[in-house]
This record gives structure tokens, sequence and C-alpha cells, in this order.
């Protein structure tokens, strides 16, 4: 049986090409293929992939090289999409359920398959979270010039289109010589694990050097574990963060997805009961404690609840954690008005530690939170805030009271915003999300992004689990939904995904509804049709320009945008990409549409047309959104009398 053929045949290429003693050949893209299924990051003694997976759409950019790498190879899983920007708000999702311990990649052709990354890379720096982009990109030999999509630049002749996304990288690199793939991908692989550091990471991979043969060292392709650091705190931060929670009496402590990403949920929660401070969230970081916990407070800032604002407008000490502090968090500089108020920030990026003037301690937040828990426990204090005693630090009775009577008067306008006095009606969109709420288990996970969703749920979502609330914020990107929903998806099989969704954004990205299909992942997305941009609708509104050009309605016959609505079937659409379709018209059917999509294996839409008045709370706090200086329109004089009122309350926390 095992005798060798008399004449010769054709033998398949070898797994391991002849090279020098000591090497390995390969092509630049199998090289780099290889060298990423070898790496692996290390957290807490627990090993992840580093790269988990490969997106991709091919072109002439790629297609002979990394495509013929992922083809030849058995260790990089290939996940095929159907637009280069949703591709990476995949794999941002992906790595965001992963706490940023494993990411993924996507691979694009040269030209407007990769300028179409442009936008996913920013949002994935934005919100710090890891992928690794691989987009082709012009001859570096230069056999013709110009090619095919190139960008010719009249001063400089090293220029192409991938240095668009430079700004928006974290690391950014052109291989140029495949000796040169070695510190690149060592360079890139360093970034992609660092938490202080991550974001969107970018190789731009000429296609000829893609296929060009190289003799690799061994050791170039050994396994690589990247040990994610826990760094502890400072001694010297940490006694200056310990002093100054002792001497507030109002201390409040904002939660931001540094969190989330340090897995530092439990560490919160044990100092919140210990030292009885309430805790607010930012969009990033809600959920990181129960919404029954008696100190959580819900989100704060423009989106956030008047229990959260409400105390955030008196607090003496604000301590951040894990948060990038953005206008909306702070509602544009008027929200911690106290006299005299301090900051007091944690966390791993010394950018962010920094900012409002604040104490600092750079470190990882579950290491921070859990060594002030002990300093404050071991300081001495008997619980009156000022130092004596012996029982610890904690906030004094009466906080409590008051902090607990507004988030129990929240409560009730949550209740109120999610009851509906007719079952058979249209609902209007605070009950969608309460019908959602009914509906979910505790470890669901519901994504959304963008439009007056995002609100909405800030305010009245009430999230049972660290990560069943992802919203993405940082870019607030239309689109992001349903691409997420499956890179989430993909990160927990098994797990109820559901992708909140309008109709503008829905119009934005429906494509990989397709990829969904194709993958077998069982998304649940509720498309919410309200005719319009409503969001920016009322934003419109407040600031003078009279919901212009937000509608999604026939022209009228004085040419504005102001005719019967769009006779648009959004449902019918994710249909036809191969959803499974439930068109809910009342509160009673879609919470029963809720349910039947729930208990489905397969990709399923729930449409809801949503009553378009207003009907959840309104904001809490300001958002300075400028308003027209002179206008002859009286919405817009009006629109910005209201803002000159509340512009002085902006105050530099220097």
């Amino acid at each position: 049986m095992n005798d060798r053929p008399s004449t010769p045949q054709p033998q398949p290429p070898s797994r391991e090409p002849a090279g020098r003693p000591g090497t390995v050949r390969l092509t630049v893209a199998q090289a780099l293929v290889r060298f990423l299924s070898r790496q692996y990051t290390e957290r807490d003694g627990v090993r992840h992939r580093l790269v988990s997976a490969c997106w991709g759409i091919f072109g002439h950019g790629n297609v002979a090289g990394i495509g013929q790498a992922l083809l030849e190879t058995d260790s990089m899983p290939f996940v095929q999409g159907r637009n280069e920007q949703a591709m990476v708000h995949a794999a941002v999702a992906h790595a965001r359920h992963r706490n940023r311990l494993s990411a993924q990649a996507v691979t694009t052709s040269v030209g407007p398959g990769a300028t179409n990354l442009v936008t996913g890379a920013a949002l994935a720096t934005i919100n710090r979270i890891p992928v690794l982009l691989l987009p082709g990109d012009t001859f570096a030999g230069r056999p013709a010039d110009p090619v095919l999509q190139q960008l010719e630049v009249p001063w400089a002749g090293d220029v192409s289109v991938n240095d668009a996304l430079r700004p928006v990288s974290r690391y950014f690199d052109r291989v140029t010589r495949p000796e040169a793939l070695v510190p690149a991908a060592l360079a890139a692989a360093r970034v992609l694990s660092d938490p202080a550091a991550t974001g969107a990471v970018t190789l731009a991979l000429p296609q000829d050097v893609q296929t060009e043969a190289h003799d690799w060292p061994e050791e170039f392709f050994r396994e690589r574990t990247w040990h994610v650091r826990r760094p502890a705190p400072d001694p010297e931060e940490l006694d200056g963060a310990a002093r100054a929670v002792r001497a507030a009496r109002r201390p409040l402590l904002v939660a931001g997805g540094g969190v989330h990403h340090s897995e530092a949920e439990g560490a919160l929660k044990a100092l919140a009961d210990a030292t009885g401070i309430p805790v607010a969230s930012t969009q990033a970081g809600k959920g990181s404690l129960r919404h029954d916990h008696p100190a959580d407070l819900g989100g704060i800032g423009h989106t956030g609840t008047a229990a959260a604002d409400d105390i955030a407008r008196t607090a003496d000490l604000v301590i951040g954690v894990g948060t990038r502090w953005t206008d909306f968090t702070t509602a544009s500089g008027t929200l911690f008005a106290r006299p005299g108020v301090r900051f007091l920030n944690i966390g791993l990026e010394a950018a962010d530690v920094h900012k409002l003037g604040a104490a600092t301690v750079l470190a990882d937040a579950r290491a921070a939170l859990e060594a002030l828990t002990a300093a404050l426990a071991d300081d001495g204090g008997d619980g009156d805030g000022d130092g004596g005693g012996a029982s610890g630090y904690r906030v004094d009775d009466a906080y409590v009271a008051e902090y607990t009577a507004g988030k129990k008067a929240w409560e009730a306008v949550v209740d109120a915003a999610y009851a509906a006095a007719d079952e058979d009606a249209r609902p209007t969109q605070a009950q969608v999300v309460g019908a959602l709420q009914s509906v979910v288990g505790d470890e669901d996970v519901v994504v959304n992004a963008a439009g007056s969703l995002p609100g909405d749920l800030h305010r009245l979502w009430r999230a049972r689990s660290p990560r069943q609330y992802h919203v993405e914020y940082g870019y607030s990107c239309m689109g992001y939904e349903i691409p997420a929903g499956i890179g989430v998806g993909l990160a927990a099989p098994g797990t109820s995904v559901w992708c909140l969704v309008g109709d503008g954004t829905y119009l934005m990205m429906p494509t990989e509804i397709v990829t969904a299909v194709q993958e077998g992942v069982g998304i649940n997305l509720v498309l919410v049709q309200n005719h319009g941009y409503a969001s920016i609708g009322g934003l419109s509104e407040a600031v003078g320009a009279e919901r212009f050009g937000t509608a999604y309605r026939h022209r009228a016959a004085d040419g504005t945008y102001t005719g019967a609505p769009l006779p648009v079937d959004l449902g019918a659409n994710a249909a036809s990409l191969g959803m499974d379709l439930i068109r809910a018209g009342t509160v009673r059917e879609l919470r029963e549409a809720l349910t039947a999509a729930r208990a489905s294996t397969r990709p399923t839409c729930v449409y809801v047309e949503t009553d378009p008045a207003p009907s959840g709370p309104g904001a809490q706090a300001w958002w300075d959104v400028p308003v027209a200086e002179t206008a002859t329109r009286r919405a817009a004089a009006d629109a910005r009398r209201a803002y000159e009122r509340h512009r002085p309350a902006r105050r530099p926390h220097l």
C-alpha cells in the first residue's frame, strides 16, 4: 500500500516551503497570516487568540496576496463581508464583547475598498477598541504609473489613498519590502494587545509586495503571548486618591467603558457596597452596576437620568473611572456646578486621567478600585467622612437617603414612559424600549449607536448584566448596529443579540444582513420606522432650524420635503435579504413579535412603525450646539436667546 508510484505524479505544494536553514520560504501575505495565527493575549491566566478571524472583500489589491494566503491556511478563519466599513464595525463589536482581549482583522482591495475603512477605523480608535486593518496598496515597484485606483499626488510619489487612514489609526505602517514585515507585524501586535494604546492598527500592503517570496526566520512564527498588564496604582497616587475621597461629603463615581474592558464590575460593586458612593455611568460604562443596585443612578450627562444629573450638580468630588469625559457626559462643561468641585480620574490612558484638572491614578481600573477600597476600609474613619474612628470611610446616611429618593423618583418616570394606556395602539419609541426590556434575558445583548434611541436607552434601559448594554456612542456611527450584532454573535455564540435600528440608520447599511444569514448568526433586528432622522429633527427644532431636511417625505409644491411620507417598506427589504419578518402594529403585537423573535434561531426582523411624537423624558442636562447668532426667522432668534441663557454655565475645570 505504501509503494511509490512508478511514474512521477503532481505533488501538492509543501506546507513548509524550503528556504535557507532556519528559515521558511513564504510570500509576505502568507507570512503575515501565519504570524497572526500564532499570536495570543493573556490576562489573569486566561489565554485568547489575538486575531481570531479575518474579514474580507477581495479585489485586485489583495486577492492574489492575502486572499491566496487565507485560502492556503486552515489556521485563520475567514468571514466574507459585503461592505468594508461594516466589516470594521463587526470586528470592533467582537473585540468589545471580548473585553479587547481578542481582535479581528479586515482585508480590502486597494482604492475604494481601502478608503471605505476610514469611518470604521475612526470608530475603533475613538472607542479604544483594537482592530487590524490590512488594505491593499498600489505597487511598491511602480511597474506602471498610475495603476488602476491609484491616487496621483503631484508633490509626493509615495502617497496613496491609504494615507487617509493615518490620522484615525493608533499605528500605521506601509510594508514596502518583505523584510519590513517583521518589525511592522510585531509593532501591530503590541498595539493591538496594549489596552493603554489600542485602536485601529493599519498595515498597508502594496499588492506586489504581498506576493513576493522571502526566507523568513522560523523564530518569527513561534507562538507569542502578549501579557495584558494590570498596572497597579502608584502608592503616592493611591494615597492622594484615598485622602480626596475621605475629605468628600458628596462624592459621585462615573463609570466609563474602562470598567468593562478591565472586567472591574465586581471591584466597583465592592467599593459602592463598602462606601455608599453613588455610581452613574457613561454610555460605554452602563451596566457596570446592575440597575437595581442601591447605588446605581443610571446614565449621566445630556442623555442621563435626573437622579444622576441632580447629584452631579452638587457633587464635591467626581471620580471618573475609565472615561474620556466627552461633552455628553459633562453636559458640555455645565454639569458639575458645585463651587470648588474636585475630580479624581482613574484609568490607563494618561491623556484621559489628566482631564478636568483631576488628581490622577494611572492604573488598571480593577486594580485601582480594589486598592482604593482597601485603603478606605483601613483609614481609621468613623463613617462620617472626617477620618476619625475605626469603621472605614462611608458617606453620610442623609446623602444615601437623598440619592435613593432620586433613584426611586426616576424609576417612576421610566415606568410611566414604558406604560401603554392602550395595548392596541401604535407604540411610542419609549414603549418599544419597554417592550424589549420585558422580553430580553439577563445575558442578552442590546446593540445601538445612533439616532434618538441612544438617548432613550441611556435614560430608560435597566441593565441587568455587564455586557447587556452595547451602545456605541464614542462615534455614534449610523450603520453600526447590524454588523456589530454579527460581531457580538460571533464572539458569543448562542447569545440573543438585539440590533435596535431606526429607518435612517437602516438605510445607511443593511447589507450585512446577508452575512448574518450566510453565517447563521441569529441576530434579532428591531427596525423602527419613524419616517426620518428623528434625533436630528428634534435637535433641529431646538436650535431654530425647524426640522429642515430631516423628514423622509416627498417634496411639496413649494419644493420642501413636507409632502406625504415615502411609501417605503423596509421590513420587506430586510425579508428580501434573507431575514424572517414579523410585523407589529400595536404594543401588544410588538411584545408578541419580540417574544417570537427571541425564540427563533434564524435572523429575524421585527418591523414596527412608531408614533412620531416624543414619548420619553427629555434631556436632563444641556448640550452645546451653537445657534445662529443672527437670523431672520423667529425660531432661530428664539433659540439663540435660549442658547445665550445656557452658555454662561459652561466652566473650565482647571
